[in-house]
C-alpha cells in the first residue's frame, strides 16, 4: 500500500491548511485505520491525529488527537473521494513540521495514536510563519 500525503504549504500563524492522504493506487482507505504524524526540526515523529477503520463496529471511525491539537485539528474520512483529511486551524509555529500519513488495515481497537502502522507515506511540509 503506497500512501500519498499532500496539502502542505506555508501559512501565517493563525492560518489554516487541509492535508490529504490517499492510496497511490486509487483504492479506498475505508478499511484502514489512518494516522497523521509529524516530525519537526530536531524532534522525533509524533502522532497528531488518527481515525480507526470504518468497519461498522462501535469503535469504527473513532478519532483521537494529540492534546496540543485538540480543538484545532480535525481528522475525517471521505469514502467517496477515498481520502482522509487533516484539517488544521489556528496554526502556530510549533505546528511546523513534516506531516506524514500512515495506515494499517482493519484496526478499530480504540486509541490509535501509538499504533504501529504498516504503511507510511512520504511527508508534506507545513511551515508556519509568526
Amino acid at each position: 500500500v503506497q500512501l500519498q500525503a499532500s496539502g502542505g504549504g506555508t501559512v501565517q500563524a493563525g492560518g489554516s491548511l487541509r492535508l490529504s492522504c490517499a492510496r497511490a493506487s486509487g483504492f479506498s482507505l475505508d478499511q484502514y485505520a489512518v494516522g497523521w504524524f509529524r516530525r519537526g526540526p530536531g524532534s522525533e515523529r509524533k502522532g497528531v491525529a488518527c481515525i480507526t477503520s470504518n468497519d461498522g463496529s462501535a469503535n469504527g471511525d473513532k478519532t483521537y488527537y494529540l492534546d496540543s491539537v485538540k480543538g484545532r485539528f480535525t481528522i475525517s474520512r471521505d469514502n467517496t473521494k477515498k481520502m482522509v483529511y487533516l484539517e488544521m486551524n489556528n496554526l502556530n509555529p510549533e505546528d511546523a513540521a513534516d506531516y506524514y500519513c500512515a495506515a494499517t488495515r482493519g484496526y478499530s481497537g480504540g486509541y490509535c495514536l501509538s499504533l504501529s502502522y504498516d504503511y507510511l507515506g512520504p511527508g508534506t511540509l507545513v511551515t508556519v510563519s509568526s
